[in-house]
This record gives C-alpha cells, sequence and structure tokens, in this order.
C-alpha cells in the first residue's frame, strides 16, 4: 500500500483522506450507538412479550446479553474493519539480529519439521535459535540434534526440569542478548516470509510499540469437520478480533504460537509469568506499562488444533481461565491508554455474554424449536446480518491482501464455514463459562 496515487497523465497527487485512530474509535462507537438504539426500537413487543411471562428486570438483563451487547459489538467491529487500513513498513528487508525462542515438551514428531520451515525463512538477519527442553521423556532432544547437524540453523539446547511453558521461556530469555525475540510453539509452521514481515512491522512502527503478534492460521484443517470448522475460527474469527484490537494499537494477546517481543520489555516486566495464560498476562503487563501492542497479518504462521472435542475444551477453556487471570491482576480502569481500557472492558462483561448465551440463548433455542419464541425470535437475528458482513470484509481482506501477497489458496470448506457460523458459539459459550468456572474454584491446570 502507498500513502499517495499518483496519476500518469497529470503531475497533481491526489492524496488519501487520513482519518486518526481516535477519528476511528468514536465514530464506530456511534455507529454502532445507532444501531443498538434500532435494535432497542425493534425489540419492545420481544421485550414486553418476555417480561409478561418472567418480571421486566429479568427479561432486560436476558436480551442485553444476547441481543444489545452483541450487537453493539459486532456494529463496532465492523465500522472498525471498514476503517482498518494497514501502514505501509518503512523497510520491509530489515537486517537485525533476533532470538527464537522454542519451548519444548515431548515434541519429537513435530520439532524437526518445525524448525526445517524455520531453517527456510527468507530474512537476511541473523537469526539465532534457542529452544528450551522442559523435561521431555521422548525423543525430542535427539530431533533437535539432528535438525542442528542437518539443517542451516544456528541452534542452541537449553534445559529446563522446571515443569511449565514459563519457566522455560524464562530460561531461555536469560541468555537472549539481540534486540528482538521471537516466540515459537513446537508445532508451529512458519512461511517462509513470516520474520522478514514480522520484524518489518515492528521496526515500522513508533517507539511505543513493544510486540507484534504474528497471524496464526490452521495447518491441519484437512484431519477432521471439527478441524474444518476451526479453521474458520481463525481465518476470520480470532483474525477479525486481532485487526480490531491492531488497529487501537492494544492486542491484547501476543500469542505465543508465534509473536515478536522487544527485548528490554521482557526482561523489563521480568519475563513470563506464572500463570496459565502466561502470553495473555504478559501482554497486559507490557499494555499497562504504557506500551503498545500491534497486529500484522502477513506474519503467517500455521499452528495445529485439536482433533477431538476433549482437547479443544481443554485449550479453549484454559484460554478463557488466562482471561480471567488477566482480569484479575489488571482491572480496565488500571490499564493506561484509552483504548486498551476500552478492549480489556470487553474482556470484563465477556463472561456475562457467555453465560447469558449458555443459559438464555441455548434453552431459547430449544424452545424455539417447539414454537415458543418467548427468549429466541426474529429479533435475535439481527446480529446474524453484521456477523456475516464482518466475516465477509475479513475475508476479502485475508484473500486479496494476505494470501494473495503470500501466494497462499484459501481451502474450500463450505460445509465449515456452515457450521462455523450456525453452530460454533454454541460450543465455544459453554467451554468458555466452564473455563471460568475452573478459574474461580482454583479448579487444576490442564495444558493439554
Amino acid at each position: 500500500m502507498h500513502p499517495d496515487i499518483h496519476s500518469n497523465t497529470n503531475t497533481k497527487t491526489i492524496k488519501k483522506i487520513y482519518i486518526p485512530v481516535s477519528t476511528k474509535f468514536w465514530l464506530s462507537h456511534f455507529i454502532a450507538f445507532l444501531w443498538m438504539c434500532f435494535s432497542i426500537y425493534i425489540s419492545m413487543p420481544w421485550l414486553k412479550d418476555l417480561s409478561s411471562i418472567i418480571s421486566f428486570p429479568f427479561a432486560l438483563l436476558i436480551i442485553i446479553g444476547i441481543s444489545y451487547i452483541p450487537g453493539y459489538m459486532n456494529a463496532f467491529l465492523v465500522a472498525s474493519l471498514v476503517f482498518d487500513r494497514q501502514p505501509p513498513f518503512k523497510n520491509e528487508f530489515s537486517t537485525d539480529s533476533v532470538t527464537v525462542l522454542i519451548a519444548a515438551y515431548n515434541e519429537e514428531e513435530k520439532i524437526f519439521n518445525t524448525l526445517r520451515y524455520l531453517s527456510k525463512q527468507d530474512y537476511k538477519g541473523k537469526i539465532t535459535t534457542m529452544i528450551i527442553d522442559n523435561g521431555s521423556t521422548d525423543n525430542t532432544v535427539s530431533e533437535i540434534l539432528k535438525a542442528k547437524q542437518e539443517l542451516d540453523l544456528d541452534i542452541a539446547i537449553f534445559h529446563e526440569e522446571h515443569p511449565g511453558k514459563f519457566h522455560a521461556l524464562n530460561k531461555g530469555l536469560q541468555y537472549v542478548t539481540t534486540p528482538y525475540v521471537i516466540t515459537l510453539d513446537a508445532d508451529t509452521l512458519l512461511h517462509p516470509s513470516a520474520i522478514r514481515y514480522i520484524v518489518a512491522r515492528i521496526k515500522s512502527s513508533s517507539e511505543e510499540i513493544c510486540a507484534v503478534a504474528g497471524s496464526i492460521l490452521v495447518k491441519n484443517s484437512r484431519d477432521n469437520i471439527w478441524t474444518k470448522i476451526q479453521e474458520w475460527d481463525y481465518f476470520l474469527g480470532i483474525a477479525s478480533i486481532k485487526r480490531l484490537q491492531g488497529l487501537y494499537q492494544g492486542t491484547l494477546v501476543a500469542q505465543g504460537a508465534y509473536s515478536i517481543y522487544k527485548t528490554s520489555c521482557l526482561k523489563e516486566i521480568g519475563g513470563w509469568p506464572n500463570a496459565i495464560g502466561e502470553d495473555i498476562v504478559l501482554t497486559w503487563r507490557l499494555l499497562q506499562k504504557g506500551w503498545k501492542v500491534y497486529f500484522e497479518p502477513l506474519a503467517v504462521a500455521f499452528t495445529e488444533v485439536p482433533t477431538s472435542l476433549k482437547h479443544f475444551v481443554r485449550q479453549r477453556s484454559r484460554w478463557a481461565r488466562g482471561m480471567i487471570e488477566g482480569l484479575k491482576e489488571i482491572k480496565p480502569w488500571e490499564q493506561p491508554q484509552l483504548y486498551t481500557k476500552y478492549l480489556t472492558f470487553i474482556n470484563l462483561i465477556m463472561p456475562y455474554l457467555d453465560f447469558a448465551y449458555t443459559f438464555f440463548w441455548i434453552p431459547g433455542l430449544v424452545l424455539a424449536w417447539f414454537g415458543y419464541y418467548w427468549i429466541v425470535g426474529p429479533m435475535t437475528l439481527l446480529v446474524l446480518p453484521l456477523t456475516l458482513i464482518s466475516y465477509s470484509f475479513l475475508y476479502f481482506f485475508q484473500k486479496k491482501y494476505v494470501f494473495t501477497s503470500l501466494h497462499l489458496k484459501v481451502r474450500k470448506n463450505f460445509l465449515g464455514f456452515l457450521l462455523f457460523v450456525l453452530f460454533y458459539q454454541m460450543i465455544m459459550s459453554p467451554v468458555s463459562t466452564y473455563g471460568y468456572i475452573q478459574e474461580v474454584f482454583k479448579l487444576q491446570r490442564i495444558w493439554k
């Protein structure tokens, strides 16, 4: 992208209209507010009918949770995506030295392939790879030694016997001397230009930028219908939230699977915390310092997603617990920047929305199946058009700006998309609610 468009027929330069981030923020809120006002107006009969069955306050509480707030948030997302313009790189071909940290526990089947893809990066700067074996009991170390011998990589191996990814990453951080450090999961494959683009983004940003989250996509979507559904979650759902947060300079999770950080910032806050959502709490600590976190859609990595419902529940309930850990440590009003206050406040009300969806919307859908439209009815469908619009914007952005630029193709997966749009939230909200309950009662942590 270029800031100016030059005419071939004359010397006039037509400048693109620049809209400040603050203007985009408040204008998107205004559009979302208008949508919510419209929703409230046309939902009056619904509210009246539901109030005749249960009390008015309880009826209002239900409708706020399953319609008004989700509608507002979707409208804000759509408006923000319309205004979003990824700033150009100042230098796409940086040569700064970087360190890649990989925490590995029993990854003998995947670690070599991860390193093979890492060795094929088109980045011209020096890449030092530090792998921290976190007490593996299989042949992980042997596979790392094999990669060190066969691949064109500068690999150093460290051992950390204390279990926990945060222990392993902090062990590696002690030995990092480069200005930037990248975290990479042991089962995640990098696109050949992934490091070049993520370094270019952090180098092209202002001094307040302390981290950039990479774009995570699914590599095992062909395994079964469950992974096909998750492919759309990463491609559309998670990516849209990341773009929204990146626009407002407060990406809430620089995920450990693939992100870059300024080494000095990591060391200043003491590295990764002892938390089940260590990357969430880490990011919020960075934001609390007044620093900013971006998202780079061109810095693509491919990860394996759970192939069974059991492992999916463990993963997403763990993410929900991590969000609660972050909220308990750093309240939204304690964040120094307005945008970050708002983005973390959304997380503060997510438990209420997931609870409402789980215990009101899903039972209401069952009632609607038998002809009782007390909770779920035509008014609730107002959220669906906005959802489809936001996904359409993101689909065309991902396809044109990301996939075409990286010479990738979007897989044909209509069934997965249909199931994702219609049923995915029916699973996600109960799973997230389960994660919140786990954290409240401090149940045993399960990483895998």
